[in-house]
């Protein structure tokens, strides 16, 4: 099956992706907010410094760079870091060692979760840890497979990431 390939991908895609990864930092912050500001603070913070080194270490590099990528960080790229070279992104090899902080975003508020509710039993606290469950595990995955990497142009140029999930199917 042939895909569509997009230079800018379209604005409901980008607010779907945007949307898909706040969501996931909004429902994190809410399970950590059992512990109080300090931990929703914290959890932001590392949040941030994810993104921050997402678009200093790939963004920058991308095809996607001053563009509407899927996930928003193009755009956002350009505003804060100056251009790389794309050839650098496309010698860059990514590992599983690679992806433990991004593994950590909802790891963090579902251990959190559990903590809390081995003090004290929360359905609420219960719907959101198996919603963030879901929208970092399913959602994300939906997202990337039928939106994010299948419409992405930079894959036919070559993407670590997808390099590394390849092998993981193969």
């Amino acid at each position: 099956m042939e895909h569509q390939t997009f230079e800018s991908f379209l604005a409901w895609m980008v607010f779907a992706g945007v949307g898909l990864t706040v969501a996931v930092y909004a429902v994190g912050a809410y399970i950590l907010s059992g512990f109080g500001s300090v931990a929703i603070f914290l959890y932001l913070a590392y949040c941030a410094c994810i993104e921050a080194s997402i678009l200093r270490g790939s963004c920058r590099r991308c095809r996607y760079y001053d563009k509407l990528c899927a996930l928003g960080r193009g755009k956002l790229c350009s505003l804060l870091f100056k251009k790389g070279d794309p050839q650098e992104f496309l010698k860059r090899e990514v590992s599983y060692r690679d992806i433990i902080p991004d593994v950590l975003v909802p790891v963090i508020p579902l251990v959190g979760g559990v903590v809390l509710l081995l003090m004290r039993l929360d359905w609420m606290l219960v719907g959101a840890m198996v919603l963030l469950a879901l929208l970092a595990s399913v959602g994300t995955g939906l997202f990337r497979d039928a939106v994010a990497c299948r419409h992405c142009v930079q894959w036919e140029f070559g993407c670590p990431a997808q390099e590394l999930l390849s092998k993981q199917r193969g």
